[in-house]
């Protein structure tokens, strides 16, 4: 039952302030004044580290203003004896799914919270099938949850979120970890609580398509509120946006290149209005059909001495347990050395568990190394696994070398931290893998690795990592593998959870490495944009094994397939189908910038260009 009455603000900050290091003038939230009203839909951006999530944490009362007044549902969060109340109406999900699960079972997991709020057994039951079904999980109800993926453990949280039916939801960075089906899944039935129940939503989030769908949105900046406004109205803010170290979304910046060559597009927020957009831009020159040159995909040109070579790999997990969970199933993958190689696939397709073989963070089992027979009775092909001149079905291979060789940055880097100061984490593998260096040799190398990642030695060095923000964690992450100069970098989710300034950033750093010393750069990403905008091949992974292996360019030209295995196509395809169907054919890499100047060659040569 409703604490207050439909229209009225459910949610009020009054010059509210908050300092996590109780320094005078540093501030994580900084005299904020905001309303949200009942049935609101609001969405909030801003960069790493502006204050988003701690605005969250402030609602529920996880953290407590240092000043100002905050009151949720008419009760002032500040007095001790409300906060279980307004916790039964406020619903959190963070950003990592770890710091919310707390049973063994699924099932237990989403039915924590109903029972702590003494939601009746029966109702429990009923609210835990609808929330798994909402979020796609139903089938792991008698799971583990350290057993899932990050992506399935993150619908989960949703799910038991969701369970307990609460008046205000806030979802924080909720479906970064999320494939694209997962992601729309989520949001919908968020938007239909919404809708159609009245539910308050509060999303944080760095995907500008998911800001759209907004009622309002609200940019921080250094835990300033600095734009308020409908989502259309901070969208074509433009360059403001930039001062705020976010990045223009990829549409905006494609209709700005076309614009400036002279054609006449309005600022659109959707693939489907931009390609309208430009069809009627063509046609006001006379052109109502037309095909584009074509793209060259990158030929890559190695020695092949650090090819990857996977041949019928299988892994279970759990093997011979109530538990058991097939990951992998007969993965037969080639990846050239000099790849920018990207891997895509639906949360719990495998993704993950192919990559930790490649450094031998999972081992190739034993049993699976035989020869084994198929269904007819014909002898079986051994499964095998090289990265270069280690063979990781080989016992005696030096895996200890191998993994010098071969670096892994896990999806979340903040795991991957551990020691008291950035030095001593980023020199951690440095003097495992090489105990001759010198205290001068392995300084001159922490330093290097340190400001490569775009940080600044003398400020972090001897700062504790954990006192970073999540894009400078990221970084350390990073500096702490590169420290050994990889032949092979495996970076699983590189950029999620980070802003798009940010993911720009990192990806740039990437190709950085790859240009100067790093033969090999793996990623796998849930985010089709950056497949298209950074890599040279790619592979589609879905149940355990490889369905797809192209070109960025050709692999999104199967939008039907991708969509038919839970994955999405990047915004210039969606763009490019809109185009096809009215006559204009445009064949770019994928790419925002290919894209634009393929459309900008057709606008300037005709009905062929």
């Amino acid at each position: 039952m409703s604490l207050q009455n439909a229209g009225e603000n459910v949610i009020v900050f009054d010059n509210v302030k908050f300092s996590y290091s109780g320094d005078e003038g540093v501030y994580a939230v900084n005299g904020v004044s905001l309303n949200v009203k009942r049935g609101e839909f609001l969405s909030v951006i801003g960069h790493n580290g502006s204050g988003k999530s701690t605005l969250a944490r402030l609602i529920n009362g996880l953290l407590e203003a240092d000043e100002g007044r905050i009151t949720v549902l008419g009760l002032d969060v500040s007095e001790g004896k409300n906060i279980l109340e307004i916790r039964k109406h406020v619903g959190i999900v963070f950003q990592n799914p770890d710091n919310q699960m707390v049973a063994s079972i699924v099932e237990d997991d989403v039915a924590f919270g109903p029972e702590n709020i003494g939601v009746p057994r029966e109702e429990i039951g009923k609210r835990i099938d609808w929330a798994l079904n909402a979020v796609g999980m139903q089938d792991y109800r008698h799971s583990t949850p350290s057993k899932l993926s990050g992506g399935q453990k993150q619908r989960i949280a949703v799910a038991g979120v969701m369970a307990v039916r609460p008046e205000i939801i806030i979802l924080d960075e909720s479906t970064a970890m999320l494939d694209p089906k997962g992601r729309r899944e989520v949001i919908e039935v968020v938007k239909k609580l919404n809708k159609e129940e009245g539910m308050t939503v509060i999303l944080i989030t760095h995907f500008m398509e998911e800001a759209l769908l907004a009622d309002r949105t609200i940019v921080m900046n250094r835990g300033e509120i600095v734009l308020s406004g409908t989502p259309e109205e901070i969208f074509e803010s433009g360059e403001k946006l930039e001062t705020y170290n976010l990045c223009l979304p990829r549409i905006t910046e494609i209709i700005n290149k076309l614009n400036s060559a002279g054609m006449d597009v309005q600022n659109v927020l959707h693939p489907e209005e931009l390609a309208q957009g430009i069809i009627k831009s063509l046609n006001q020159k006379g052109i109502t059909n037309a095909v584009s040159s074509e793209s060259k995909s990158e030929v890559i040109k190695s020695p092949h001495e650090w090819d990857i070579d996977i041949r019928n790999l299988t892994y279970t997990y759990s093997k011979k347990s109530p538990f058991a969970t097939k990951a992998l199933n007969g993965v037969t993958l080639h990846i050239d050395e000099g790849e920018f190689f990207g891997i895509i696939g639906h949360t719990g397709s495998g993704k993950s568990t192919l990559v930790q073989h490649l450094n031998a963070l999972i081992k190739l089992p034993q049993a699976e190394k035989k020869h084994r027979k198929d269904k007819k009775g014909n002898p079986g092909v051994p499964p095998s696994l090289t990265v270069g001149e280690f063979d990781l079905a080989d016992k005696k291979t030096d895996f200890k070398k191998l993994r010098a060789s071969v670096g892994m940055v896990f999806q979340y880097p903040e795991y991957q931290l551990f020691a008291e100061s950035v030095f001593a984490d980023v020199a951690f593998g440095l003097k495992n893998f090489n105990k001759k260096l010198t205290d001068e040799e392995i300084e001159k190398v922490v330093r290097e690795s340190i400001e490569i990642v775009g940080l600044n030695y003398n400020e972090v060095k001897d700062k504790s990592p954990f006192d970073l923000s999540g894009g400078q964690k990221r970084r350390v992450a990073i500096a702490g593998v590169i420290v050994t100069k990889p032949h092979v970098l495996i970076l699983d989710e590189p950029a999620a959870g980070l802003d798009p300034l940010g993911k720009k950033e990192i990806m740039e750093l990437l190709h950085k490495l790859h240009r100067e010393w790093c033969k090999t750069v793996i990623i796998v990403s849930h985010d089709m944009d950056e497949i298209a905008e950074n890599c040279t091949k790619s592979a589609v992974i879905s149940h355990g094994e490889v369905v797809m292996c192209d070109a960025p360019e050709k692999l999104f030209a199967s939008a039907d397939e991708l969509y038919k295995l839970g994955l999405d196509i990047p915004l210039t395809s969606k763009i490019s189908e809109v185009l096809k169907k009215s006559g204009i054919v445009i064949n770019s890499d994928c790419t925002a910038d290919d894209f634009a100047n393929k459309v900008i060659g057709v606008y300037e040569g005709g009905t062929n260009a």
